[in-house]
């Protein structure tokens, strides 16, 4: 038996766990499970995981770390089986998973710093994550994870561009840079670098790396150099997923983001003129707190004004403790039509997306043999190798999906 790690939610969790499958390799066998607390769903899930796991080995000791963990571990300790529960900040230290271990969480807001982590894979991935920050300073009325994951602190240049060089070297093709609060990078480190000063800096010291993509990306902070790499450096995806959240700007200033609609939609119009055919996505909340049929259908325009055609799209959920949780509320079967109807709107952009890209030649990542991504994330079926870069052209569209042949 050995150890084996459930992740749920982000990037970010994702590439932490590759950190925690390190530190247990020698360990004693364990369940670990790396929450998130982003919605009530991804915390019900977990719950139900651990539940199940218990039944099923009820002699395996199980530990659970992340966001939701550190924002309430005495929730998570009560549940049967959990025998450890670690903080976001303990999970990444090697002690804290020696057989004398106990449990630790200490207070997230208090951290100051991160420290890099080398990873030189990500089990069962042919696309890696790279960690360029920890943490975030703001506080959108609806989010919980500042307090899960603390304030903002970034990752060196040298550190990611290490850890770059060491995914490159075990034939990783594409990289993704990731985070909490990506566009927030630099602020706290000598010089105070930008995202873009990054980006550009980790392109021109790794030349072998083909492919490099960001993570959602809050679309008020993109700095000038990420703009001129976004036009100049083909490295760097055509591929843009804004942390956009609505698209009325009543419910914007609500829950306290700091652009508005129209700033969304300059942003959206440079990135298509500097990069003609960039692909964008973006986050959105379906039935925010007080968002009437009017403000929800400036959402619903925004979206097809500008023809979004991929869309994360989340039926608001009340986290306890927010600012938005004491709002007056949406009833819940009306959030989940908002988002059905959402997701409908974005589906209809990504075949209409799709369409334009029928007979072109585009350069696919496989990943599972039969499925992969094309630059501009675009899901493509194509039989080849997993973790293999391939020119095809592309023969059939739908709005799930690409269908291509070897070019």
């Amino acid at each position: 038996m050995s150890t084996d790690i459930l992740t749920f939610g982000c990037r970010l969790n994702t590439f932490e766990s590759e950190v925690i499958r390190a530190h247990t390799a020698h360990a004693a066998p364990m369940l670990v499970v790396n929450t998130c607390a982003v919605t009530a769903e991804a915390e019900r899930q977990a719950r139900q995981a651990i539940r199940r796991a218990h039944r099923e080995d009820p002699a395996r000791p199980i530990v659970v770390t992340g966001c939701a963990a550190q924002i309430a571990p005495e929730r998570w300790a009560a549940l049967p089986g959990v025998a450890r529960v670690l903080g976001n900040e303990e999970k990444l230290r090697p002690e804290a998973w020696t057989p004398d271990a106990t449990h630790a969480v200490s207070d997230i807001m208090a951290a100051r710093e991160t420290a890099p982590h080398l990873v030189t894979g990500l089990a069962g991935r042919t696309r890696a994550f790279v960690q360029v920050q920890q943490g975030c300073d703001h506080r959108c009325t609806f989010c919980i994870i500042p307090f899960g994951r603390g304030p903002n602190r970034s990752v060196p240049i040298g550190a990611v561009v290490e850890q770059a060089r060491a995914l490159v070297a075990r034939g990783y093709r594409e990289l993704v840079l990731t985070g909490v609060d990506i566009a927030s990078y630099g602020p706290d480190l000598p010089g105070r670098p930008r995202l873009g000063q990054l980006v550009r800096r980790l392109l021109a010291l790794v030349p072998d790396l083909p492919r490099l993509r960001l993570s959602s990306i809050d679309p008020a902070t993109i700095d000038d150099d990420l703009w001129r790499a976004l036009a100049d450096e083909p490295r760097l995806m055509p591929h843009l997923h804004l942390s956009l959240q609505a698209g009325a700007d009543l419910i914007l200033k609500r829950m306290k983001r700091r652009h508005t609609a129209t700033d969304a939609e300059a942003v959206i119009a440079r990135a298509r003129a500097l990069r003609p055919g960039i692909a964008i996505g973006a986050d959105l909340i379906a039935g925010f707190p007080t968002e009437t049929d009017d403000l929800f259908q400036e959402t619903l325009d925004f979206v097809t004004r500008t023809q979004l055609p991929y869309l994360h799209v989340f039926p608001y959920s009340p986290r306890p403790g927010t600012p938005a949780a004491r709002m007056p509320q949406i009833p819940a079967p009306d959030r989940r039509a908002r988002a059905a109807r959402l997701r409908a709107a974005g589906e209809a952009n990504a075949a209409a997306f799709h369409a334009t890209q029928i007979g072109r030649v585009v350069h696919v990542l496989s990943e599972t043999g039969e499925a992969g991504h094309t630059e501009h994330f675009a899901p493509v079926r194509l039989t080849a190798p997993p973790g293999a870069l391939i020119a095809a052209r592309i023969t059939g569209a739908s709005a799930r999906t690409l269908l291509a042949e070897a070019a």
